[in-house]
């Protein structure tokens, strides 16, 4: 079924550059670049290779790091609490003991359930930050579209082959950081507000969340 997808995929390409005079050798060109009604784009590369991307792994990876260090303190704590207990077994009445046992069992319960929240937070954030990012590059990427006189954007891992020069990430990438920066303080500007028509050009969904051992 997949293998039919992208077959699809690179048919519906096909016809479509068949339509407009855009196969074979006599291939239409806009200043050395194919016209194509279909263009492409690796979400993960644009992501990555923005400042906007690269300011916002640093941060997620330096969270990530101190949450490993904080984890590894906490789990050295509770190993010396619990040797400290196993070692007051003789020394107390089999009642007192299971009472410590099971005070310390809620504990580490509840620690790890803390652990497994902090990593919720954790994953939360990088959705968040992706899904502002590809909120706000809407409009540079719908700009780029009408520019090139096309009407789609493909993501690329979907496609097995494709013309040259149909793909905007490094074109994307420019633009982006010329306008958003590293996104901390730089608002979306210079771009034209989209038309009724253009809206649909301009909505960009975020990639998939990242799986639960991502963070961990």
């Amino acid at each position: 079924m997949q293998a039919m997808r992208r077959f699809l995929i690179v048919l519906v390409l096909a016809l479509a550059g068949a339509g407009l005079g855009l196969t074979g050798p006599g291939a239409a060109q806009d200043l050395g670049r194919v016209v194509s009604p279909i263009l492409t784009l690796d979400r993960d590369a644009l992501f990555d290779g923005t400042l906007f991307g690269q300011r916002v792994n640093r941060e997620i990876e330096a969270a990530s790091a101190a949450m490993a260090t904080q984890t590894r303190e906490i789990e050295a704590a509770l190993e010396e609490e619990e040797l400290a207990l196993t070692g007051q077994r003789a020394a107390l009445e089999p009642e007192a003991f299971r009472e410590l046992a099971r005070a310390f069992d809620e504990k580490v319960q509840a620690l790890r359930a803390d652990r497994d929240a902090a990593a919720a937070n954790l994953r939360a954030q990088i959705t968040a930050a992706q899904a502002d990012f590809f909120d706000q590059i809407g409009p540079i990427l719908g700009a780029i579209v009408r520019e090139r006189g096309a009407v789609l954007i493909v993501d690329r891992r979907a496609i097995l082959l494709s013309a040259a020069n149909v793909d905007i990430t490094e074109e994307a990438v420019s633009r982006i950081d010329a306008l958003l920066g590293d996104g901390v303080d730089a608002p979306l500007e210079a771009e034209p507000a989209p038309t009724a028509t253009d809206t649909p050009l301009d909505q960009i969904p975020a990639p998939d969340a990242p799986a639960a051992e991502a963070a961990q």
